[in-house]
């Protein structure tokens, strides 16, 4: 089975999927001082213009640390924040349509919950995984009904499986 070994979330190394902000603990620029303070535009999302956003919760529980399913969406973004435990994303390049998943460029990021993040159009990705025995409930925000029209999943073939590595 190949493996892939976890990294440190940073702006350089997850530049090719999207962009991220800290949301619990911003850094950021921002209007007003204590007791108040605003952080305006830490993140954005490509949509079009005409698209009703939803917001959803996914819950993942822990689950062996397999990637053995991807899928992506080829008219929008995807935003992802983790609300109550940090998680592992796994993210690889976008291909076009019947090219095969590029596993060989595969990775796993560390994203801290309050920090959320962008998945770009394209973007193969899955549920992530909770990095210990508690689960992990993730604000989703998507076009509405994303899962219905834009999603291709992809069951990988066992011999593709990827097992996440410390």
């Amino acid at each position: 089975m190949k493996k892939v070994k976890i990294e440190p979330l940073s702006f350089e190394a997850y530049k090719p999927f999207g962009t991220y902000a800290n949301l619990i603990n911003p850094t950021d620029e921002k209007l007003g001082a204590p007791p108040v303070e605003f952080f305006r535009n830490q993140l954005q999302l490509d949509v079009r213009g005409d698209i009703s956003f939803s917001y959803s919760c996914c819950r993942v529980e822990k689950r062996p640390m397999v990637i053995d399913i991807l899928e992506y969406h080829s008219a929008c973004g995807e935003v992802v924040l983790p609300l109550d435990n940090d998680i592992l994303l796994q993210v690889a390049p976008a291909s076009a349509n019947g090219d095969p998943i590029p596993l060989d460029k595969l990775r796993v990021f560390y994203v801290p919950k309050g920090t959320a993040i962008t998945i770009k159009p394209g973007v193969w990705h899955w549920g992530p995984f909770t990095v210990n025995d508690e689960p992990a409930n993730i604000l989703i925000n998507l076009p509405e009904r994303t899962y219905a029209n834009d999603c291709i999943v992809v069951n990988l073939e066992e011999n593709d499986f990827i097992e996440i590595e410390n």
